[in-house]
């Protein structure tokens, strides 16, 4: 399905909305927590906001359109929210969380849209309504779409690895000496995210799929043909 030309128009939508809005929530998210937690240091430098012009990454949204195009891997990041982890209640424990924020946001986001896209698959009736419809049936994809990204990057930020979120979710999670001693991978980053984007869809697939299936069960895809 990635293949065919038409399914470009509605991914690069779905791709527009998560830049003005799937991005802004996630790093919104991890400087709320942050904020909650006693850390101000995102609030200062404007980032407790919803304003995707404040954590647009070029890089990142670059590489979200290019795996939008080349695959239906997707993935790409926003300017990371800065944190100061000495200000936080519960020290390495309060990392943890305000770097778990931000991909659960995008579980919550995939699971919104999801919601109506239940109700629409569960009546033939209606989905044959909106697949006669060529609008209707743009939305469906883009929405379809909008699920499939976030519960990518869902997966995709909470990989233990340096430098996504669920590295530092790990770091939380463990011992100090072990935090310690983890830390020392922390110079293979580039390498080690280099790699997840060459190879990352063979590895994380068949965990978004999972996810997919709980999520929308048995939606067609695509609408636009």
């Amino acid at each position: 399905m990635f293949n065919d030309p038409s399914y470009l128009v509605p991914a690069l939508i779905a791709v527009g909305v998560m830049l003005l809005v799937g991005f802004p929530v996630h790093e919104f998210s991890h400087a709320l927590a942050a904020y909650r937690l006693g850390d101000s240091t995102a609030r200062w430098q404007g980032r407790l906001t919803l304003d995707p012009r404040k954590h647009l990454d070029p890089l990142g949204a670059g590489i979200l359109v290019l795996s939008a195009v080349a695959s239906g891997f997707f993935i790409g990041w926003a300017k990371p929210t800065p944190v100061n982890p000495m200000n936080l209640e519960g020290g390495r424990r309060g990392e943890a969380l305000v770097a778990a924020a931000g991909p659960v946001s995008n579980l919550a986001l995939a699971a919104i849209v999801a919601i109506p896209l239940r109700l629409v698959i569960s009546n033939d009736s209606l989905l044959l309504t909106i697949f006669e419809n060529r609008l209707l049936s743009l939305v469906y994809d883009v929405s379809y779409i909008w699920v499939v990204i976030n519960v990518s990057l869902f997966i995709f930020n909470l990989l233990p690895i340096p430098p996504l979120d669920g590295w530092r979710v790990l770091l939380g999670l463990v011992d100090s000496r072990t935090a310690w001693q983890l830390r020392q991978f922390e110079q293979y980053a580039i390498l080690l995210l280099v790699v997840i984007i060459l190879v990352g869809g063979q590895i994380i697939g068949p965990i978004i799929q999972f996810f997919l299936d709980i999520l929308v069960p048995g939606a067609p895809f695509f609408a636009v043909m």
